[in-house]
């Protein structure tokens, strides 16, 4: 049965031995333990991934739409009324 992602802060990885001695081998030239070597240069990188994943950017033209539908927000259609009498949301 999998482990959950909550059963502490292990992580294992499954990579070739030449591979884990590559790594190894960069680590003890940046005098770093392993562990340390993989957060060093993965966490910026998750971080990115995070970042274009969740950042949006508008064009100037998009900004000012945005900014007139939020200032005028077009009429409701019945199908957004019948979602919002039953509490509900559109998919």
């Amino acid at each position: 049965m999998p482990r959950r992602a909550t059963e502490g802060n292990r992580v294992e990885l499954r990579i070739k031995p030449e591979e884990k001695a590559i790594l190894a081998r960069a680590a003890a030239l940046e005098h770093v333990d392993l562990t340390g070597f993989i957060l060093s240069k993965m966490l910026p990188e998750a971080r990115a991934v995070i970042e274009r994943a969740e950042h949006v950017a508008l064009t100037s033209r998009d900004s000012l739409t945005v900014l007139d539908l939020l200032e005028n927000p077009p009429k409701p259609t019945a199908r957004l009324k019948r979602a919002a009498k039953a509490g509900q949301t559109l998919r």
